[in-house]
């Protein structure tokens, strides 16, 4: 699972990339586990107010119905929440686990594996590799893409073209050209209102052209529940694969995790408008509701890839479900 920039990615020998400083690396692994930790207090304090070591001393009815509660609480999700505790209760019904601690344990294991779907990874073996981002107004996304640039950029190495699809939202198309100034990656943008099919046309055929590793094509912020703009997306995807039959390789739907169960309905319907193969799940620090990434998860087969838990440019990273489920229950 991806725990660095590094690990997030497979290049074109195949590989994840190489990690060059290994204890300069585990330090700085261990410092975003504090702060993820950290970010996600609201959640763990919802959870942990409910799940403690005293809860598992008698495993009764009333134990198993209070974590389901606050597992609904933390938008965990009934379904999600329902196959866990009745793991927990079988496996403590024969005699498999104790209480206290070894259940907390075992919880916190269930967790993690819930996120475990799909390909974790980003595969950045073809050339150029497309990522094509979606998601509702509000949720972060042009910040996530500025973000996202950065890394593969300066971290990685990559060479990178932007392309500003969002040609309805001014201010998007200027924060997204801020981004790559500050990224230093290759910038296009079309004339305001233009089509934005037009736009990740010239994004990705300059990206050709020029040689780049990596295309990121970021789209106008929408309501799912607006049908126009959802079909506007489908023929953005279109244009995309008639240069590159392959393209977009990648779609990333932001997700305001402080939404809860409303973004899980989102991810749901932009699924289906366009091929999601991953979740970036933001606003994770001003959430009691983070339990959300595993309901996403596990309802849609969707994996969540990265997380932004806070405004830094470290504060957007890759997704790791045992670090996750630790920062919720530890």
């Amino acid at each position: 699972m991806a725990r660095d920039w590094q690990d997030l990615f497979i290049t074109r020998d195949g590989a994840s990339v190489a990690v060059a400083d290994e204890p300069q690396t585990a330090e700085k692994r261990r410092g975003f586990f504090r702060r993820l930790r950290e970010n996600m207090r609201k959640t763990r304090e919802a959870l942990t107010s409910e799940i403690t070591a005293t809860l598992f001393e008698d495993l009764d009815e009333e134990t198993w119905e209070r974590l389901e509660e606050a597992l609904i609480a933390a938008d965990v999700g009934a379904r999600t929440t329902a196959e866990i505790v009745e793991q927990l209760e079988q496996e403590a019904s024969s005699g498999d686990l104790t209480g206290g601690e070894q259940l907390t344990a075992r919880l916190q294991e269930l967790l993690a594996n819930v996120a475990r779907v799909g390909e974790p990874r980003i595969d950045l073996t073809p050339s150029p590799t497309v990522l094509l981002v979606v998601g509702v107004n509000g949720t972060g996304k042009t910040t996530s893409v500025g973000k996202l640039a950065w890394h593969l950029r300066k971290e990685l190495g990559q060479k990178v073209v932007l392309g500003a699809a969002d040609t309805f939202r001014a201010a998007a198309v200027e924060q997204l050209e801020e981004w790559s100034k500050r990224a230093d990656v290759r910038f296009v943008k079309g004339p305001p209102e233009s089509d934005p099919g037009s736009v990740a046309f010239e994004a990705v055929a300059t990206g050709v052209r020029e040689g780049a590793d990596v295309v990121i094509v970021d789209t106008a912020g929408r309501l799912h529940t607006q049908d126009n703009l959802m079909a506007e997306l489908t023929k953005v995807r279109r244009v995309i694969s008639k240069q590159l039959p392959d393209a977009p390789h990648e779609t990333l739907i932001t997700v305001d995790a402080t939404t809860g169960q409303n973004g899980l309905r989102q991810a749901k319907l932009f699924a289906e408008a366009v091929d999601v193969t991953g979740i970036v799940l933001t606003k994770l620090d001003g959430t009691a509701k983070g339990g959300i990434a595993l309901a996403i998860a596990r309802e849609l087969g969707i994996p969540v890839k990265m997380i932004g838990i806070g405004e830094s440019l470290e504060d957007l990273r890759p997704f790791d479900p045992d670090d996750f489920a630790r920062a919720l229950l530890s």
